[in-house]
């Protein structure tokens, strides 16, 4: 039984057909390639240190808002139904659901935006090219090899799950372009179904959980929300079918009701787009020129609103922008300070930095930094300059 369900469909990634890994490696007796890249992701240190990373609102602001390790859980649980119900490989579908994140550093986007300005001449910071980077040289592990050693697929899946990269002469980031140097990912061409499902899938786990979690951090109330069509309409839906419920109950009948609705969406839509053009295995859907995987225009139209409304509600809050411009700062000061200091790093990453020239050593720093987790950041902070922003 391939993939963990059902008989697969012709598009989906087989392994059987697959590239295999860079290094190769004996076949497991009991378990089949995707699912063993997905148990290494699940063991690797970076995974567990998204536990402590920011999705919107930093650990300690609260015990119920997501945090990069939840929010990578919930991608993997939307990202495996919808990979059910094609009948694509589910292993492959959730291992990239859960390492999408791998690469993200302290403090989420702010964090990264601070980082990339920050390592600009080494090249700057993309939280991709970094996922890329954390699966194939900084884990260290394996007694064999750098890295997780993961099959091609998984590999590509990381790196062009948002589609092809380097189109119209965009930008590709470096640590991408220097592993494709010797290790094919084929950039030019769009990622398997099952890549597409996990990007899709996080699009629909965060537009449903920041809903949630700005909610519950009192960013706008139920009548700011019922300003956005797609949530009034379930709302009015939820309040008949529930009158006078409480709260907590509301928002999750809602919540549940949204992430319904676009997964629905995402079947109906993806469907028409495989029968369109007549997928008869993987490869066609790599060559097939746009994405397979997406929302319908009207529910692409209705998404948009509700990403304005959380743009302008959650993630630009006087609180939230305050909060995380605080972090951008010392996300700056600690790469500053680690850069004319390098003795202000830990031994291990000290003595890997000797002789290192000021570019390669800035990429070190970078990858120290973004293997941080908000409160290890914070415990650099009062270390090196015996001072912690409060960030609340």
């Amino acid at each position: 039984m391939p993939g963990g369900g059902s008989v697969l469909a012709p598009y989906a990634a087989d392994f059987r057909q697959g590239r295999g890994r860079r290094l190769p490696e004996s076949a497991s007796p009991i378990r089949k390639p995707y699912a063993r890249d997905r148990d290494r992701i699940l063991h690797s240190t970076a995974f567990r240190r998204l536990n402590y990373k920011t999705q919107v609102f930093i650990y300690h602001e609260g015990d119920h808002f997501r945090s990069r390790l939840t929010h990578s859980l919930e991608v993997s649980q939307i990202a495996r139904s919808i990979a059910r119900a094609l009948q694509i490989d589910e292993d492959l579908t959730e291992t990239i659901a859960l390492a999408h994140d791998l690469g993200h550093p302290p403090f989420g986007h702010a964090g990264e935006r601070a980082l990339d300005a920050a390592a600009a001449d080494a090249g700057g910071f993309d939280h991709n090219a970094q996922s890329l980077r954390v699966v194939t040289k900084l884990e260290r592990i394996y007694g064999s090899f750098d890295g997780l050693n993961l099959t091609w697929e998984t590999l590509e899946g990381l790196v062009k799950h948002n589609g092809p990269l380097g189109e119209d002469g965009k930008h590709i980031p470096q640590p991408i372009s220097d592993y494709c140097d010797t290790h094919d990912l084929e950039l030019d061409s769009f990622a398997s179904l099952e890549a597409q499902v996990a990007a899709l899938s996080d699009d629909i786990a965060y537009n449903a959980h920041d809903i949630d979690d700005g909610y519950r951090a009192g960013c706008f109330s139920f009548s700011d929300l019922a300003t956005v069509p797609l949530a009034r309409r379930f709302l009015v839906e939820v309040d008949g079918t529930y009158p006078a419920i409480e709260p907590a109950r509301r928002l999750y009948e809602l919540k549940r009701r949204l992430i319904t609705a676009m997964v629905n969406d995402v079947l109906g839509e993806t469907h028409e787009r495989l029968a369109a053009f007549k997928a008869r295995c993987a490869d066609d859907v790599r060559a097939s020129g746009r994405a397979t995987v997406s929302f319908s225009e009207p529910m692409r139209a209705e998404l948009d609103r509700l990403r304005e409304f959380l743009f302008a509600r959650v993630y630009r809050h006087p609180r939230v922008m305050r909060i995380m411009g605080e972090a951008e700062d010392l996300v700056v000061e600690l790469f500053q300070r680690y850069v004319a200091d390098p003795g202000a790093l830990p031994p291990e990453w000290r003595e890997e930095a000797r002789g290192q020239d000021p570019r390669t050593y800035a990429r070190h720093v970078a990858d120290f930094i973004a293997g941080q987790t908000d409160r290890y950041a914070l415990a650099e902070c009062q270390r090196l300059f015996d001072a912690t922003p409060d960030l609340r």
